[in-house]
């Protein structure tokens, strides 16, 4: 499922840099090449000692992980966050690499835990795990957000503990397959091939990546999967010394969630899976539903535009505005935005509207600027912004494909992909041939696809799941079958929304059924039947087209709360990242 990186926000997955990571081909990292970046230490780690506790101490507030953590989280609110994760406390955990042989080799799994107030003797509620989706999101930062965002007196009760997962930020190893310098560099091949010859361009570069990671991680990719990194949270949950512990996942955090209570569902206290990933089809056919989604939030997206036409000029019609949607994209074909955006990098920024309407202002008013005045500053601007890819969203990228290509099987010969996605791309032509690429090296990848953990159980407390009726990078059917895989799960469906990432996002219906949850799991309304939505949310209002601001008025939005969200733009500085395509998931 192809993740976004521009909207502080999983699967996707969802959450500014890496929406869609393809570019022309370019030497990989050398391992001891001179004046060759440094790639993280692929050395073997030395065997697991047996169960262990935490050693907690000071945490670094910068660097890898918590850069991913923003990008790769639930989409974030114009509103002020509330009083910084204070006693926030870091440690790491040691796990088997395999866990057939628990007493091999050892990794790293990173930790944080913002501690509640509330007395253990008390009425504390143990450890609330969190993740912002991906795979390849950084849940350090999430659980910064998350402790900051609920209700005081639920937030005090709780110790929410975020973890960078196997491969992912400060946890060790932390992997990456390509000199993103190279690799990544700007104007890439088209994703939307006219021909063989370009098509074998593209096939070609995602079997180097493919190549470059087994020649880089052969030892540790075997391992890299949904399955290991549920088993990681149930060692993280013993070095905690809890009985149970609560869970709350965006996007792809929902199936790693939804793998962990079908592997321990005596383990789990609450668990809350926000923009569910379909449990049926992983992962190749939950990529071509996300197709279809995503096409037509895209189709949303133009007819807000057109809607707004006295802001933007581009149409009255949904139809008009595709027309100079497509004759951008060919005249960036021929000649690029500042010599770097071209229809593949168009693709990358433009995909991020899919996972939050706050971001439509700023991108029209890029789209209006280029098609109406040839002016090309909002086009690059947004591109550095959001989708310009460097070391963080490489090590992203690299453990989404890692977990995805590992997990289940896919079609090893390109001539299904290509039959699929031409068939696709003739109903949803906005991402069918870009998803494809992203997702491409899993048909060349060195370690074949297992068979996925058969999702349910039925002796679980109360499951909350939350969806947005028109998400793009979860489509809502694939919550319908996750709320038939557990019998006690409850579905609260925000009608007519959109956005990836629907709690603790501003919905103040939502927030206030997630708190209930929380403080009490038997709050949860009756389960209605075998299908539908158990209990309903409107969703928030659409955004409106930005004001142009009088000096004034921008020197009043200086002054204003330095920790504020102010509108779409301060969203695309949140730092360089998402979400979390995925999720992109």
């Amino acid at each position: 499922m192809k993740r976004v990186v521009g909207v502080f926000a999983g699967v996707t997955v969802l959450v500014t840099g890496l929406v869609g990571p393809v570019g022309p081909v370019g030497p990989v990292w050398a391992i001891g090449a001179a004046g060759a970046r440094a790639l993280p230490d692929a050395s073997h780690p030395a065997p697991w000692r047996g169960r262990q506790g935490i050693t907690w101490g000071p945490c670094e507030r910068s660097g890898l992980s918590s850069k991913l953590g923003a990008a790769l989280g639930p989409v974030l609110p114009a509103k002020q966050s509330r009083n910084r994760a204070q006693g926030e406390e870091c440690g790491t955990v040691r796990v088997p690499l395999d866990y057939a042989e628990p007493y091999g080799q050892q990794i790293t799994i990173a930790l944080n835990r913002i501690r509640g107030s509330v007395s253990r003797d008390g009425n504390h509620l143990g450890s609330l795990l969190v993740n912002p989706g991906g795979p390849g999101g950084s849940g350090l930062e999430l659980a910064r957000f998350v402790a900051s965002q609920l209700p005081r007196d639920i937030a005090t009760r709780f110790d929410v503990i975020g973890f960078d997962p196997r491969g992912v930020g400060a946890s060790r190893p932390a992997i990456a397959c390509v000199n993103p310098k190279h690799y990544y560099a700007p104007p890439r091949p088209d994703n939307v091939p006219r021909g063989k010859a370009e098509e074998d361009v593209l096939v070609a570069r995602a079997r180097q990546y493919a190549e470059a990671c087994g020649n880089r991680w052969s030892w540790f990719l075997p391992y890299l999967t949904t399955e290991n990194t549920a088993r990681d949270m149930d060692m993280i949950r013993a070095a905690l010394g809890e009985e149970k512990i609560s869970y709350l996942g965006y996007s792809y955090g929902t199936y790693l969630g939804a793998v962990y209570a079908t592997l321990f569902p005596k383990r789990v206290r609450r668990l809350v899976l926000d923009s569910v990933v379909d449990p049926e089809g992983v992962w190749y056919d939950v990529n071509l539903a996300q197709d279809r989604s995503f096409d037509r939030r895209q189709r949303d997206f133009l007819a807000w535009m057109a809607e707004h036409h006295d802001a933007y000029r581009l149409g009255r019609t949904e139809r008009a505005v595709e027309f100079a949607w497509s004759s951008m994209r060919s005249r960036l074909r021929e000649r690029p935005a500042g010599g770097i955006v071209g229809p593949s990098e168009l693709d990358d920024i433009y995909t991020s509207g899919g996972y939050s309407n706050l971001l439509w202002p700023a991108l029209a008013e890029a789209f209006s600027a280029y098609v109406r005045r040839g002016d090309t500053t909002g086009l690059v601007k947004l591109f550095h912004d959001q989708a310009e890819v460097d070391a963080e969203e490489e090590n992203s990228y690299a453990v989404y494909l890692g977990v995805e290509c590992r997990d289940a099987a896919w079609p090893r010969d390109w001539s299904r992909w290509h039959a699929d996605t031409v068939k696709m791309h003739a109903k949803a032509p906005f991402m069918a041939w870009q998803n494809a690429v992203y997702n491409a090296p899993c048909a060349f990848w060195p370690v074949r696809g297992g068979t996925p953990v058969k999702i349910g159980a039925d002796r679980l407390p109360p499951v909350l799941l939350i969806q947005a009726e028109r998400d793009a990078a979860t489509p809502y059917a694939g919550a319908l079958r996750m709320r038939g895989r557990f019998p006690t799960a409850r579905l609260l469906t925000e009608v007519g929304g959109g956005n990836h990432g629907v709690s603790l996002a501003g919905n103040p219906c939502v927030d206030r059924q997630l708190a209930a949850y929380l403080r009490d799991a038997a709050l949860l309304p009756q389960r209605r039947g075998v299908r539908g939505a158990d209990a309903t949310c409107p969703a928030q209002p659409g955004p409106r087209p930005t004001a142009r601001k009088s000096a004034a008025g921008k020197a009043a939005a200086r002054k204003a709360a330095p920790g504020a969200v102010r509108d779409h733009r301060d969203l695309l500085r949140t730092p360089r990242h998402d979400l979390v395509r995925s999720a992109r998931r």
